[in-house]
């Protein structure tokens, strides 16, 4: 990418940033001309009224880590002399913290988003998946569920909820009652339904299950595909071409990014990325994947060209899921963000 260097006189210009959209923690590189007055070392970079951490800047280019507190996306560069005209960037709201996460949330119908707090393997927390509302109230939704992972809605609205801990799928009613749907998934992690409503189950070890809709006790569970296995989880999601995509961190710095066809066949879409995660697709069919690339932390983007592109940085991001009006709901190993994507 090439920006233009723009003119001005002594005032500082930023000709664009990349990624566009960070949460705190993350960074920006910032591009442009007269960062810095005559030569001079000293130079300032905020967003709104909060200074961001300089990791290293020169007259046309700077690095700026986002600090907790930063709230507003409007990016300035400050020298002696003067300061650039605000230029828009997109940051993560904290919506919901003291959480544990450990794959995506899941938005229903309503906007309501669900999210867990995982824990040690063996740990049972008081509450077990959380449900934040459209005025972002976090509230407990189900108890006694240990090891919570992977959560997905069919098209009922019926939440799912796998347990590493036990190997069973959790089937939740709207009140927060739980029975169990699936028993038997090994290191059950990710979850993902397709347009007919098979459910697919990430076994960390090495399988992935595929349930069929049909009503207990005649349901019928199989083996869909086999990959490499995970030292984390796998985490599964569908895309608009009816293929499942996967992740699964191994012991490489070098992991892969599978497409399965609908009859179990395993291919590479990508390979090269650093521990990936969690996956979700935007209204346009692009794919997002938690992860990082290049050696950047953040949310990875495929386009049609298959090539990634970061979009957001920030560290410790395990999932993500889009709402409505493409804001993204990002989750970290602690928390939850919003934020509000350009189309």
């Amino acid at each position: 990418m090439v920006f233009a260097r723009k003119e001005g006189g002594g005032r500082p210009q930023v000709a664009g940033i990349r990624p566009a959209a960070a949460i705190a923690g993350g960074e920006f590189w910032v591009h442009g001309s007269r960062f810095r007055a005559n030569g001079e070392e000293r130079l300032r970079v905020r967003l709104g009224d909060v200074e961001a951490p300089l990791i290293m800047g020169g007259d046309e280019f700077a690095i700026v880590r986002v600090p907790a507190g930063a709230t507003v996306g409007k990016l300035v560069v400050e020298n002696r002399q003067a300061s650039s005209p605000p230029y828009t960037c997109q940051l993560g709201i904290p919506i919901a913290e003291n959480l544990h996460p450990v794959a995506n949330p899941v938005v229903d119908s309503h906007g309501n988003i669900y999210t867990t707090f995982s824990g040690a393997r063996g740990q049972k927390a008081p509450v077990s998946v959380y449900k934040i509302d459209l005025n972002y109230d976090l509230k407990p939704f189900v108890n006694d569920l240990m090891n919570p992972t992977g959560l997905a809605i069919d098209r009922e609205g019926m939440l799912f909820v796998s347990s590493r801990y036990d190997g069973s799928i959790y089937q939740i009613g709207p009140n927060g009652k739980m029975s169990v749907y699936a028993e038997g998934m090994g290191v059950a992690t990710g979850l993902a339904f397709d347009g007919e409503g098979n459910l697919y189950v990430g076994d960390r070890s090495g399988t992935i299950f595929k349930i069929a809709p049909s009503p207990a006790p005649a349901r019928q569970i199989f083996v869909f595909a086999t990959i490499e296995p995970s030292i984390s989880a796998y985490h599964l999601t569908v895309g608009p071409d009816e293929h499942l995509y996967v992740t699964g961190p191994t012991t490489s710095s070098f992991d892969c990014l599978y497409r399965v066809t609908p009859k179990g066949e395993v291919a590479v879409y990508y390979r090269g990325l650093g521990r990936p995660q969690g996956m979700a697709f935007d209204a346009q069919g692009r794919l997002y994947v938690a992860a990082s690339t290049g050696g950047r932390k953040g949310i990875v983007r495929f386009g049609p060209d298959q090539k990634p592109e970061l979009v957001v940085s920030g560290p410790g991001i395990v999932g993500l899921a889009f709402a409505f009006e493409q804001a993204l709901i990002v989750a970290t190993t602690n928390a939850l963000y919003r934020i509000e994507m350009a189309p």
